[in-house]
């Protein structure tokens, strides 16, 4: 069951601007540029706006070493000032959790490092590659898979040699797929984003170029209608956001995703699981029915990876597979992610779904369905022809 109130007041569309900053910003308001250099990157800018618990102060202090903290205006203004446990602040403001030591927890916890041909190309599955084109992001999630390389303050930087990447997928057909990643390929200009596009279209094998962005939700005045011209160039193109809540699906972001997919470009949604955030039935459905209002649709739901310092936010598989359960059947099969566990050390994306197989024998198998109904689907048999 959901919470029905709670629901209607999430899957409203809502504008928040100028929020924590005055109605002087607002003239300059929808410049990406200006959004970017007035982040919120200190303890003194974000004590500024919100009142801080104990522990998010202390998590502020010690993010110099692990993951950087910024946040874009656009984005704070999310964040309930007086309420720790907001689902949006726990997604960005560091807490003195994440320096909790988990033995089961990795630095690179898809294995991503042992998969490298050439520094940052990664080529774990056969006919594609993720090309990690940057270090850095508009904002930072605190959950991020590649905090050891995001944000310049981890323990690795990010070497990334473009040339040796090109000629590698040059001379590896059977790649047919490029998924631009980092950091956040859409913090480039038009003209640098263009040229590793352009060139990676210019190889034969590869059919298409995906992109994995935050910046649709972080910084939606990115989203020109410039860059939309540019990238409709090179269908086909297919663009992955992440959004967590539907609180981050603000009448901004309608508006840039809509202009995304005026252009053509498919769109999908992935998800990360994360507790205290989108852990119940009722959150999850209204994010994936006001992800489709906005043209998106719910791609991946992730079992939070083994990060370092990510044991506050991560929840039980049990309760990932409640969430599937009480989403099909429920809504449209559009609406409803693929729940899956990334292969801790480099296993790929598994996927993760509830028991419907009751029973399974030589001649028959038993199904239930989302009402706890069985079924019987018959296995095929030989028949003989009739005799003619």
């Amino acid at each position: 069951m959901i919470d029905q109130d709670r629901y209607d007041e999430l899957i409203s569309f809502q504008s928040h601007a100028p929020g924590y900053w005055p109605e002087s910003a607002m003239a300059t308001w929808q410049d990406h540029k200006w959004q970017l250099k007035n982040r919120i990157n200190s303890l003194a800018a974000l004590e500024d706006k919100i009142n801080l618990s104990r522990e998010e102060r202390s998590g502020i202090l010690l993010s110099g070493n692990k993951l950087a903290m910024s946040i874009t205006p656009h984005f704070m203004n999310l964040v309930d000032k007086d309420d720790p446990g907001c689902p949006i602040r726990r997604q960005i403001i560091p807490r003195v959790e994440e320096t909790w030591d988990d033995p089961a927890e990795l630095n690179d916890p898809c294995g991503e490092d042992s998969h490298m041909p050439v520094p940052g190309l990664v080529h774990r599955y056969p006919d594609r590659v993720l090309f990690l084109v940057t270090d850095r992001c508009a904002s930072y999630c605190r959950y991020c898979t590649r905090s050891r390389v995001v944000s310049g303050v981890g323990e690795q930087t990010l070497e990334t040699q473009y040339e040796a990447a090109f000629e590698y997928l040059e001379r590896t057909p059977q790649v047919r797929d490029v998924l631009l990643s980092g950091g956040d390929p859409l913090l480039f200009s038009d003209g640098k984003l263009e040229k590793i596009i352009s060139r990676l279209r210019s190889i034969p094998h590869i059919q298409f170029v995906r992109i994995g962005s935050r910046i649709p939700v972080f910084l939606p005045q990115r989203i020109t209608q410039e860059l939309c011209d540019m990238l409709k160039k090179y269908h086909p193109l297919f663009i992955s956001i992440h959004v967590n809540h539907p609180k981050e699906l603000t009448e901004e972001v309608r508006e840039a995703l809509g202009r995304l997919a005026d252009s053509g470009i498919v769109m999908g949604n992935q998800s990360v699981l994360l507790k205290g955030v989108n852990d119940d039935v009722t959150t999850q459905r209204a994010l994936v029915h006001k992800l489709l209002m906005c043209r998106v649709r719910p791609y991946y739901l992730y079992q939070c990876d083994l990060i370092k310092g990510s044991s506050h936010l991560r929840t039980s598989v049990a309760k990932g597979l409640e969430i599937i359960e009480g989403l099909r059947g429920h809504t449209t099969g559009y609406a409803i992610p693929q729940y899956v566990i990334d292969g801790p050390g480099g296993g790929g994306k598994i996927p993760i779904n509830p028991g419907y197989v009751v029973e399974h024998t030589d001649n028959q198998v038993t199904l239930r369905n989302y009402e706890g109904k069985r079924f019987t689907y018959p296995e095929p048999s030989q028949i003989e022809a009739p005799t003619v």
